[in-house]
């Protein structure tokens, strides 16, 4: 995903159990056991993807750009802890009409959209 401040995003997404696994100027790879997530810093086109230039969502009100979902073992307790970091939710965790899991969503700091997942077995 694209962000406007690598560090910052970093953060945020320690606080949902990622980890950095590389890290260098405009990137990081994060892991967080069953999943990895790339960070990148906007940017012009680089040799390798001509006319291809990297930017960070514009729209974040309205408009969804990416979308990463994180499963977690217990949602209610997950989004409890995101909160009572500083992290504002869209809304209470639900369990869907159709049933399955318990999500919950929010935004990172630049809008991508992240849904906070419990499916049960």
């Amino acid at each position: 995903m694209v962000v406007r401040d690598v560090a910052r995003s970093v953060e945020f997404y320690r606080r949902l159990g990622f980890r950095p696994a590389v890290e260098w100027s405009g990137y990081a790879k994060l892991a967080n056991g069953t999943g990895i997530l790339h960070l990148a810093a906007a940017g012009d086109p680089p040799p390798d993807r001509p006319k291809v230039a990297l930017r960070a969502p514009d729209d974040t009100a309205s408009a969804v750009v990416a979308a990463i979902v994180v499963q977690v073992a217990d949602c209610r307790r997950a989004c409890a802890d995101l909160v009572a970091a500083g992290v504002e939710l869209l809304g209470e965790p639900v369990e869907p009409e159709w049933g399955g899991e318990i999500r919950a969503f929010l935004r990172d700091p630049d809008g991508h959209l992240v849904e906070i997942n419990e499916a049960f077995a």
